[in-house]
């Protein structure tokens, strides 16, 4: 059994209006930190300053599709360590709330469920018996590895969420009790609680008040009115709970092509100090972090899909790297005025390295890598990213175009989010969402051409009704049309880029003009935190030593990406820029904190 801290109290409940830890009212002061947006290596510095502002837990949720990627295949290292992470809280000297709940939400790709889930297993968040039992054997390898850390059992788990926003999706109280059922069943003995918006259809809807179990509220203004709208819901039902803000929203998340949102530090430190003389809070979030790789969340308006950024700085008291800004500070000083019993520490700080320039030195281009980077499928119509057993990234559709008279009509039907068409190699069209459809002219050779169509998936959505739409299907869901007809016989090429070392680099070559991977090394002595900016680059990803720190976007609002200390060694550093939409730079920069550019929003 693994150590799970030093914190020694071990009951805690909430009972009337108050929660009591060992037996003596105890306030809730909880900054949210996910661990699997944090480089491992920080996670002890962004605990630490939540610890120096005086509070005393942490809040992470649980991403259902990071720990089971592929249908009974789980992760449980690295970024995945759930159990080091509160090991780290515990020896920070602060208790935890852990949300292990099924869907997350969080701007987190498809709200943290998986992937694999959208064919063959019922509908997501419902009683469907096929959804259930793949909840069921997730939390059979997940909750005995929290079961350790309650703080019954000696570790420092407070409590645990059954559902997220329930009611801002569906009201099935047999599902929601389904699910803390299974919860209890494998162990969780620490009081559980469901979290919604603060008014009553919500609560209604979303929580177990009926069944003891307590209802929290996300809200992130008016503390007063909120506290007393969820003081009116219990009341309705006949409970009296102690009052929680479980997500109270600090700043808010970013999409592409719009301009950040950013808080007044005074005006949060007020609202924050009113908030904890009425009950408890969670900053949501304290520290926001990255949504490395291709975990990025996607908003939903009708129907248009809003994706998110990589970086999930939220305009938190922590910026992205973890350090503490204006925000933070201004909190730090609410606590020292209001609270004055309440012990501050010293917050803490990382560097950078130094700016620099880096020089292209190899590329690869991806149409000639795909046997590198993926193994070809062969099928008579295209199949959407799923059922090729695939989550996250890229899909390449090849087929071979007939030879026609003239210049040919063709039509992407059903895909998404995002497809670039290339025929004999040569950019045809890029096409976005509303856009996919659009008629496409090409003239193939006379002894017939190769079609290919690279589609990206850009995210799924995280919240709201269209959780189940067709369009969260990604890759090619119909086909693709030639004049009037679909076109059949294609060859399919996955592309996760979950290992790309397998990429053979020559010097500047032919491939510029194409999707291609752009090497560059860096030497380091004393690895550090920095910062890539992709300005003069168009759209991609980037690998620092294999591992995908995220997209960029030319459309902003951010130019750079975050890369931690943590990714890079000393001595020399291998990063790769995947741009697909041109030629790319053929030098990178590297900042000292992130580039924010107009967007127009």
């Amino acid at each position: 059994m693994r150590t799970v801290g030093t914190i020694m109290s071990h009951t805690f409940s909430a009972r009337g209006s108050s929660f009591l830890l060992d037996g003596e009212p105890f306030q809730i002061r909880s900054g949210a930190i996910h661990y699997f947006r944090v480089h491992p290596a920080d996670w002890a510095h962004s605990l630490h300053n939540l610890k120096a502002l005086g509070f005393n837990a942490v809040e992470t949720y649980v991403p259902w599709n990071l720990h089971e990627p592929h249908e009974g295949t789980f992760r449980f290292d690295g970024l995945c360590d759930v159990e080091a992470f509160l090991d780290a809280a515990a020896r920070e000297g602060l208790y935890a709330i852990v949300r292990p709940s099924p869907f997350i939400c969080a701007e987190w790709e498809w709200g943290g469920l998986p992937a694999w889930l959208m064919y063959g297993h019922g509908r997501p968040r419902s009683r469907d018996p096929r959804f259930l039992g793949a909840v069921a054997a997730y939390y059979d390898e997940l909750i005995p590895r929290l079961a350790p850390h309650q703080l019954d059992r000696g570790g420092n788990v407070l409590m645990f969420q059954v559902e997220n926003e329930y009611g801002s999706y569906a009201q099935d109280k047999g599902y929601l009790r389904t699910i803390s059922t299974l919860m209890s069943e494998r162990g969780l003995t620490m009081p559980f609680f469901t979290s919604d918006g603060p008014w009553e259809a919500c609560l209604s809807a979303g929580s177990l008040i009926d069944d003891g179990v307590l209802a929290t509220g996300n809200f992130g203004s008016r503390p007063e009115e909120n506290f007393a709208a969820l003081r009116r819901f219990q009341e309705g039902h006949g409970r009296t709970q102690p009052l929680m803000c479980m997500e109270f929203w600090d700043g808010w998340f970013s999409r592409w092509g719009e301009a950040p949102t950013r808080r007044d530090g005074g005006e949060l430190a007020d609202c924050v100090g009113r908030a904890l003389e009425i009950g408890s809070v969670n900053l949501y979030m304290f520290h926001g972090g990255t949504n490395f790789g291709f975990m990025n969340g996607c908003s939903a308006r009708k129907q248009h899909d809003l994706h998110q950024i990589t970086s999930y700085d939220y305009g938190a008291p922590l910026d992205e790297r973890g350090n503490p800004t204006g925000r933070y500070d201004a909190l730090r000083a609410m606590m020292a005025e209001r609270f004055p019993d309440v012990p501050l520490g010293t917050p803490a700080y990382k560097p950078t390295l130094a700016p620099c320039v880096l020089v292209r030195d190899g590329v690869a281009g991806l149409l000639a890598s795909l046997d590198a980077l993926s193994e070809r499928r062969e099928s008579l119509d295209t199949q959407p990213m799923e059922l090729l057993g695939q989550n996250t990234g890229y899909v390449l559709y090849r087929t071979t175009l007939p030879a026609y008279a003239d210049e040919v009509r063709l039509r992407v039907i059903d895909a998404s989010d995002r497809v670039q068409v290339f025929c004999d190699g040569e950019l045809a069209a890029v096409q976005y969402q509303e856009e996919i459809g659009d008629d496409i002219f090409v003239s193939p050779r006379p002894d017939g051409s190769t079609l290919d169509v690279l589609v990206e998936n850009m995210g799924r959505v995280n919240y709201g009704p269209k959780l189940c739409a067709p369009s969260q299907s990604k890759g090619i869901r119909q086909g693709v049309m030639a004049d009037l007809h679909f076109l059949q016989g294609w060859e399919e090429y996955p592309l996760p880029l979950d290992d790309i070392s397998a990429l053979e680099f020559s010097a500047e070559g032919p491939h510029l003009a194409a999707p291609a991977f752009h090497r560059f090394h860096l030497a380091v002595d004393e690895p550090a935190d920095t910062f890539v900016d992709m300005a003069g680059w168009h759209k991609g990803c980037v690998f620092v030593n294999g591992f995908n720190v995220g997209r960029f976007w030319e459309k902003g609002p951010l130019t750079t990406l975050y890369v931690p200390g943590g990714l890079l060694r000393p001595g020399v550093n291998e990063l790769v820029v995947f741009e697909t939409d041109g030629p790319g730079a053929g030098e990178l920069v590297l900042a000292d904190g992130p580039v924010e550019i107009e967007t127009g929003a």
